[in-house]
């Protein structure tokens, strides 16, 4: 794939896993969480994470799978508070800071599209400060739709302005990856170093980087990705 930034005007980027490591996120709903539950409800640890592992396969690819709310409510947790917990584990991905000024510099629109609850949105712009590099932060849940929906896309239109043809999409999952390309935005990349802690790997169907400092260009604004 060769990629010309020449032919993109808009550019939409994920947030957990496709700019910020996804360790956070894994640590926390697969052993913080189970343990806090463990504690307050009596059970050991691994019955705890039995439970709840199950639970939250349930609500996958469903708004109620980042909505804090949901969660505290059904778990019996303050879970944003839980978050705080471990806050210190939150990291933005090697190279992200230079590609995000690399679009600034060339007047690419910058967009932050995720899945995540706007608690989480605020937790995570206040400790990686990135905030200002975006042109806007949309949620899905501002939408009602998860990105996994290819409806998302065309609601989404209804809040940015965007060309399909000329917007490039960058995320760690491919299933949004899925329903962006049936939507129709033309340019898709993912992202498989979504953890520090877990092997990349490759998308088979889309072109993959490791980091983001692969898409800018050395000379010009083409790059070739294998």
């Amino acid at each position: 794939m060769t990629l010309d930034w020449n032919t993109i005007d808009t550019v939409l980027l994920d947030m957990d896993g496709t700019l910020l490591d996804r360790h956070f996120d894994d640590h926390f709903w697969l052993e913080h969480v189970p343990r806090r539950y463990a504690a307050k409800h009596g059970l050991p640890l691994a019955e705890a994470k039995e439970l709840l592992y199950a639970l939250f396969r349930s609500q996958e690819r469903t708004l109620n799978w980042t909505d804090l709310d949901y969660w505290s409510r059904t778990l019996g947790l303050d879970i944003p508070l839980l978050k705080l917990e471990v806050e210190h584990l939150i990291a933005v991905h090697p190279y992200v800071a230079e590609f995000l000024l690399f679009l600034r510099q060339h007047g690419k629109k910058t967009y932050l599209v995720t899945n995540a609850h706007g608690k989480t949105l605020e937790l995570k712009m206040r400790t990686t400060r990135l905030g200002p590099y975006f042109t806007g932060i949309v949620s899905a849940h501002d939408l009602g739709l998860p990105k996994e929906e290819t409806a998302f896309w065309g609601k989404l239109r209804e809040r940015i302005p965007y060309d399909p043809a000329r917007t490039l999409l960058g995320e760690d999952s491919e299933a949004n990856l899925d329903s962006a390309a049936e939507y129709g935005i033309r340019q898709l990349i993912f992202v498989s170093r979504a953890s520090s802690r877990l092997t990349p790997l490759p998308s088979p169907v889309y072109p993959s980087i490791r980091y983001f400092s692969e898409l800018i260009p050395v000379e010009g604004m083409t790059v070739s990705l294998g």
